[in-house]
């Protein structure tokens, strides 16, 4: 017998409900992505759910309850939903080959390089916030772990996440780290160990 085993969403489903939802092909997907959008299931419309569910040992007890406690709250995330999805049919009337093509070069072409290359727009950005210069790390420096240069003080560009892995393995980098979140519309960037050197 294997010590490892693997229990899918349909078989959690069906082991708690007793029942399974079966949906034409590509309709999940679409109803996730207009959802996403339409914030239809968020808890200010259907409530903190990982909290309500709690003290119910039986999926009839908690439908139950909710449907009693929020009678609204389905009908409310289907309004919104269902909204969204009207924008979505409007969208894809203007969705030609041309917009396609223009979509694809944009991810394959100009986010992927952006993608790779986003230290030297930090590097850049950062520098012209402080009045300084910067130049990007030659091949021997990068070995080193060393980014770019602002001034004289080397710079190393890490992800906020680098803190924790950080402490954990007790590397060591010379010079300062900008630490990096990259967040819905772009990056957030942590400044403050630069900030110290030029303070």
């Amino acid at each position: 017998m294997n010590n490892i085993i693997k229990i899918t969403e349909e078989e959690l489903t069906d082991l708690l409900v007793g029942r399974k939802l079966s949906l034409p092909k590509y309709v999940s997907p679409l109803l996730n992505l207009a959802n996403r959008f339409a914030k239809g299931t968020v808890p200010a419309v259907v409530g903190q759910m990982t909290e309500l569910v709690k003290p119910f040992k039986t999926y009839e007890e908690w439908k139950e309850w909710y449907l009693k406690e929020k009678p609204d709250a389905i009908n409310n995330a289907v309004k919104k939903i269902s909204n969204m999805l009207g924008n979505f049919k409007e969208a894809m009337n203007k969705i030609d080959e041309k917009t396609i093509r223009a979509w694809v070069e944009d991810l394959v072409l100009v986010k992927t390089f952006v993608g790779i290359r986003f230290q030297e727009a930090i590097l850049k950005r950062v520098a012209h916030m402080l009045g300084k210069k910067y130049r990007l790390a030659t091949p021997e420096e990068e070995a080193k772990g060393i980014d770019g240069f602002i001034e004289d003080v080397s710079i190393s560009i890490k992800p906020y996440t680098y803190k924790i892995e950080a402490k954990r393995l007790q590397e060591k980098i010379k010079g300062c780290i900008i630490y990096y979140e990259k967040i819905e519309d772009g990056i957030k960037i942590d400044i403050s160990e630069l900030l110290s050197k030029f303070g």
